[in-house]
């Protein structure tokens, strides 16, 4: 994460939900109840900034006191949490805590289970203190989430909060909500979740069309396109082919391939994106259709590759030439490390950062509807580097939330890759969790995205990854003619 001489992003506030009443955007631990903010000054304290009622610290812990240790361990080792190849990852009293507040809830615990041991600076006091945390949860298996009795537990909790969250009109909010929420209670496999994805299925289909003008339009089309397409393999309700063919014909449109298609503004406002011939950025998708602002990106183009691939699987018949062109522009963007950077230029041969573009991309190929074998090749390439570094799973550029579940789908192509991603993540998911079974969006490299739906983005992206084991999307490994 980055400090700013303007104090982001700790002085950053949610408007309203159950983080309005906490004064900025600071780091959860966990089910303890504490919100806390990374002192550059003091890196191995936690200094903390609130304390939700209720919770088992609330009465115990206060805000201006210093934690200096958990779990009868002081906290030794700064933390070193940025953004770039030497910083990434939580290392320091962030993982301390996390180990120390997941080891507590364990069966094997030495000690008494349930109850982790706090050391504090209060002024210019030291203190010890104890919190009940409780053993409800217990901890994670190895072999989380399957396997494992706590992520089931989160699991169905996550499911209810989904549910409950969704409105009227059947969406959860923007495509990043729209995208993870419908799909993870799809491959939840029960039967009672499909109603609700059928209203988000039906919002996609009414707010989709061939023609759209609409700002900042692809990032929808690629929920929609995926959502539905889904929904199509898992049901085969027949209705929903006529809306794929107009998420088609759209994202056909957006599409940039010809130079015609540059926005003549960008000579003014982007002038070093121009295009610098025919092949530059060509058969990508950026945040608008043709070529606007600095042109097309990875993330998106990976999700258009995606899509195309799904709706080739449902039937639609995709141009070969466009869908090639759409691997072609990952393909110059990724590295001989198999990373993706951020358009169809690769950072370097050993070059790395935030994956999500990366898994994008992995899945994008291992469902590619061709039979070249350099498909699977680009494929596990892009697992091999999410697993060789997954230190940067949950800081992505632009949207962490969408780069965190793409990730995990890139990953799972070599098992051993997304088990290395999640074992290497485990103080995320212990961290992100609240007393109330949400989860929540931890402060981030670009500082976006927190507000009133940083519960709703953080338990989306949760419940979509603990249920990729399951297998129950195409997406997750479901072979293409399954019917629910």
């Amino acid at each position: 994460m980055h400090y700013h001489p303007n104090g982001q992003p700790w002085r950053q506030k949610a408007r309203q939900g159950p983080d309005a009443e906490v004064p900025g955007w600071f780091y959860n631990l966990g089910i303890s109840g504490v919100r806390v903010e990374l002192d550059p000054e003091a890196p191995t304290d936690l200094l903390v900034r609130h304390v939700f009622s209720g919770t088992p610290a609330d009465g115990k812990v206060r805000v201006g006191d210093r934690i200096q240790g958990a779990g009868g361990r002081d906290f030794e080792e700064p933390h070193q949490n940025g953004y770039g190849m030497d910083v990434f990852g939580p290392k320091g009293p962030i993982l301390d805590f996390a180990l120390a507040l997941e080891a507590c809830q364990a069966k094997a615990f030495k000690g008494k289970r349930g109850t982790l041991a706090l050391k504090l600076q209060r002024g210019s006091e030291q203190l010890e203190m104890k919190l009940k945390i409780g053993t409800r949860y217990g901890s994670y298996s190895d072999t989380y989430p399957l396997g494992c009795a706590k992520s089931d537990k989160i699991l169905e909790e996550l499911y209810g909060f989904l549910l409950a969250q969704q409105g009227e009109d059947g969406s959860w909010g923007n495509p990043v909500h729209n995208t993870f929420a419908p799909l993870a209670l799809l491959s939840s496999g029960n039967k009672k979740h499909l109603r609700a994805v059928e209203r988000n299925v039906r919002m996609h289909a009414r707010t989709t069309h061939a023609k759209d003008e609409s700002s900042l339009i692809n990032w929808r089309y690629m929920a929609a396109g995926l959502v539905m397409g889904e929904y199509y393999l898992a049901s085969g309700e027949e209705w929903v082919l006529p809306e794929l063919q107009e998420v088609y014909a759209f994202l056909l449109s957006s599409q940039y391939i010809d130079m015609a298609q540059v926005n003549p503004r960008v000579k003014e406002t982007h002038p070093h994106a121009l295009p610098k011939g025919p092949m530059d950025s060509y058969g990508g998708w950026g945040h608008n259709p043709g070529f606007e602002g600095y042109g097309p990106i990875s993330m998106l183009t990976g999700q258009g590759a995606l899509v195309f691939s799904i709706l080739a699987r449902c039937g639609v018949e995709v141009d070969r030439e466009r869908h090639d062109a759409a691997y072609e522009f990952l393909a110059r963007g990724t590295g001989f490390n198999g990373y993706l950077w951020y358009g169809d230029k690769p950072a370097g041969d050993q070059n790395w950062a935030d994956m999500g573009r990366t898994g994008a991309s992995g899945v994008a190929n291992r469902l590619s509807p061709y039979s070249e074998e350099i498909y699977l090749q680009r494929a596990r390439a892009h697992a091999t580097v999410i697993g060789t570094h997954p230190e940067s799973f949950p800081d992505t550029h632009g949207s962490p939330i969408l780069g965190m579940g793409y990730g995990a789908l890139g990953a799972q192509t070599i098992p051993g890759s997304l088990r290395a991603l999640l074992d290497a993540n485990r103080w995320w998911f212990t961290l992100s969790q609240c007393a109330d079974g949400s989860f929540y969006y931890q402060p981030n490299r670009d500082n976006a995205g927190y507000g009133a739906d940083s519960r709703l983005s953080a338990s989306a992206v949760t419940a979509f990854i603990f249920s990729i084991p399951k297998g129950n999307l195409a997406i997750t490994g479901r072979s293409a003619d399954h019917r629910r």
